[in-house]
């Protein structure tokens, strides 16, 4: 087991395959697997440096990729597979004839965060699918001495190399730690102020969730600090994240880069080395801490890291001093902090998208610290909740469903009834109840919100911040409350409350008139369910009536319609029966001057005219009508 894996290391796999003469026909002869992409992708490339005068063939096996198929065709020809533990346990359950049966090393890089839990069901299958005999290397800052991890690699008699095993502190000396304590409604703040104070630096900034990355790069890439940004984490797709680490190692210039843990583990800033590694979330335990501050002071070169801790969160210096850290407390120099609270609720208001990014950047954050295992660091009741909302802008905190739950399961404080003159035991039992049931009360009302999930409060559509409804409950009747103490007064008598109608008496009601009133009803009812039929037959009648209507005259014009078809072609019977009557012909003898002409009428009987005549008619008057 060794601490770092450099290229000393990857050219002893290449120096032991190349003894062993092994060939492309053997098949797979080590596996790299490492936690993360990136940093897969920067130990192939390393590998493909320092093996180019050698025969292996190697492959670059990370999740995010779309050409699956191409890997599984060319997977078998491979050597040296450098992969993330999922894309590789895939390549087993489907690739066709994958075989590791001649592995000779097994390399695991971070070792002690791919044994973790995170990983440990994809791991223990990828372990049960490789040969016993082999050789098994773990590389990692924080090496794991677990002895179950260590027999789930089937590791016998493990030798463990440190090379940094007999210096004073488990960080490099030429690294420059200091912590500040700042209110956690402050943090924003302070990181605007850093980075103002820091313009010409290449800084890397951690943060605990992917929506806090999003929100805080979203927000001060609209206030302009003056530096170049970039924000990296887990929910980018490959492609995106690749292009941003490459873009930030290969920048010469200042620049910020916004990152989740995700950057924590192995990465190495070539070209320009980072300057100062910020933490405003307190890492999860003293390994995260020490991964974190390594991605500076790299390469013999000097580095600085700051650390913003809540007042909560004081406890996490005991603990890095423990593991021999040497990291100091300074102090805020208040007059130079910046406050941007008052510029990020104005940018809320005016991009609305920026409300929904600020109410999941709270609820994530809360719920990391509610689900931290170390409650002597990281205790949830201890934050300024209300004063870390406004802090992002936030006109109203979100409500928060794990909280409730927490609080509620706290045991209800005792409750002592103050003693008075002259009070008697029942007084004071009414008094208790009273009290008890005050906080039964309490605790139902904490019980509707618990049912409430915070991301439905928290959004509505555009309108993200809007006012709280409580949701409607059956009410419930807690059967030891107190009994009520209202008093009547008859006739200058104080009563109980059931007493006047006791005075009243009880009048039995006479059961014929119960059935004569029974049978009137019923006999109106019949009579009104009669009428209804009727005129409900009569509806129906007229209905069906306008409909034959309506289709007798649908057939009528059909039937014209046909009609009028057969009587085109006889049109020429029709006129020749009509030209057996007498013709009244009308001739107007036409006039330049305009004036009417006197009209001559002739009758003219067609049987006695000849066909010359006709012609002769016809002529004169067409000349006419000219």
């Amino acid at each position: 087991m060794l601490t770092r894996m450099n290229r000393v290391e990857l050219g002893y796999i290449l120096e032991k395959l190349y003894k062993l003469r092994w060939g492309p026909e053997d098949g797979v002869g080590s596996i790299i697997i490492t936690p993360t992409r990136e940093l897969a992708g920067q130990i192939f490339e390393v590998l493909t440096e320092v093996g180019k005068h050698h025969g292996f063939s190697a492959g670059l096996l990370i999740g995010g990729r779309k050409d699956v198929g191409a890997e599984k065709e060319r997977v078998n020809e491979l050597n040296i597979l450098v992969c993330t533990p999922g894309r590789l346990l895939q390549h087993m359950n489907e690739t066709p004839n994958f075989d590791c049966s001649q592995l000779q090393v097994l390399v695991l890089d971070e070792a002690d965060r791919i044994l973790d839990v995170g990983f440990k069901e994809e791991v223990n299958n990828i372990i049960s699918q490789l040969p016993k005999q082999r050789q098994t290397l773990l590389f990692s800052a924080t090496q794991t001495k677990s002895v179950k991890d260590l027999a789930r690699l089937s590791l016998k008699d493990p030798e463990y190399i440190n090379v940094h095993e007999e210096d004073p502190d488990s960080t490099p000396s030429r690294l420059e730690q200091t912590a500040i304590i700042v209110p956690l409604h402050q943090k924003l703040d302070m990181l605007w102020s850093f980075i103002k104070m820091h313009l010409k630096s290449k800084i890397l900034v951690f943060l605990s969730t992917c929506k806090q990355v999003k929100f805080v790069f979203e927000v001060f890439k609209k206030l302009h600090p003056g530096i170049p940004l970039k924000c990296l984490h887990g929910r980018m797709k490959l492609e995106r994240r690749m292009i941003i680490y490459s873009q930030f190692c290969e920048s010469e210039t200042c620049s910020v880069l916004f990152s989740t843990d995700v950057s924590s583990r192995g990465l190495d800033f070539k070209k320009e080395p980072v300057d100062w590694v910020v933490q405003v979330d307190c890492p999860d335990d003293e390994k995260s801490y020490i991964h974190r501050v390594g991605r500076t002071a790299r390469n013999c070169a000097v580095g600085k890291s700051v650390l913003f801790l809540d007042p909560s969160e004081e406890e996490m210096l005991t603990k890095l001093h423990s593991k021999k850290v040497p990291i100091k407390l300074n102090k805020v120099n208040t007059k130079k902090l910046q406050s941007v609270s008052g510029l990020v609720a104005a940018l809320l208001v005016k991009y609305p998208t920026m409300q929904l990014l600020a109410q999941r950047a709270f609820i994530t954050y809360v719920r990391s610290i509610h689900k931290q295992g170390d409650k002597e660091v990281f205790d949830v009741t201890k934050l300024p909740i209300e004063e870390f909302s406004a802090s992002l802008g936030l006109p109203m905190t979100p409500k928060l469903r794990f909280l409730n739950k927490k609080t509620m399961s706290k045991p209800l404080p005792e409750v002592v009834a103050p003693q008075e003159e002259n009070a008697t035991d029942d007084d004071m039992l009414l008094k208790l109840k009273k009290v008890k049931n005050s906080q039964l009360g309490v605790e139902a009302e904490n019980d509707q919100e618990t049912q409430m999930d915070e991301e439905n409060e928290a959004t509505n559509g555009n309108n993200v911040l809007v006012a709280r409804v409580p949701k409607k409950k059956k009410l419930k009747i807690n059967p030891h409350r107190p009994y009520g103490t209202r008093v009547i007064i008859d006739d200058g008598e104080l009563l109980p409350p059931l007493a006047v109608m006791a005075k009243r008496g009880s009048t039995e009601l006479d059961r014929e008139s119960v059935k004569a009133f029974r049978a009137k009803e019923q006999e109106d009812m019949q009579k009104r369910d009669k009428d209804d039929k009727a005129l409900q037959k009569k509806r129906l009648k007229e209905k069906r009536t306008k409909q034959k209507e309506k289709d007798k005259r649908g057939r009528e014009e059909k039937e014209s319609d046909e009609d009028s078809e057969l009587t085109s072609g006889s049109d020429r019977e029709e006129a020749g029966a009509r030209s057996n009557k007498k013709l009244k012909t009308h001739f107007d003898s036409g006039s330049n001057d305009g004036r009417r002409a006197k009209r001559d009428t002739f009758e003219i009987n067609p049987d006695s005219v000849s066909l010359a005549e006709q012609e002769a008619i016809a002529l004169k008057l067409l000349s006419s009508m000219h």
